[in-house]
């Protein structure tokens, strides 16, 4: 595995780390920030692995556009509600109005969330691992 794209795994992974952390402690935006970075990660691994330079983007849709496009059959992942997660990588850190992300995300967003980011990251390491590249630790 290259230096580069086990450092975006390993980002990954820790992202989805915190994502339960946060969950857990009751910081629902946090958690769903960190479920989406985690998720955009993963997949930024992958095409790292196909030798493809990652999209500079925050659109998940776009970076399984780009998995399409070199042969990954990502169809298991449109499966899953990606929109309410891609929705949530900007309305979980920034006020809108005169309300905080604090107020707006409960434990059913975080629980969702959660649910999303494990499935496209566990995706993303078994591709890998089908690729000939070990799932970072």
């Amino acid at each position: 595995m290259t230096g580069r794209l086990h450092a975006w795994l390993r980002q990954a992974h820790s992202d989805l780390a915190m994502a339960i952390y946060a969950s857990e402690g009751g910081f629902h935006a946090q958690a769903c920030y960190h479920c989406c970075q985690a998720a955009e990660k993963a997949l930024k691994a992958l095409l790292l692995a196909l030798d493809q330079e990652p999209a500079r983007t925050h659109s998940i849709e776009r970076l399984l556009s780009a998995l399409e496009l070199l042969g990954i059959e990502t169809a298991p992942l449109h499966q899953l509600p990606l929109k309410p997660l891609q929705r949530m990588t900007t309305a979980s850190r920034y006020p809108d109005g005169d309300e905080a992300p604090v107020d707006l995300f409960d434990a059913s967003d975080g629980a969702l969330a959660l649910q999303v980011a494990q499935a496209v990251v566990g995706f993303a390491d078994q591709q890998l691992a089908d690729l000939g590249q070990p799932a970072s630790s």
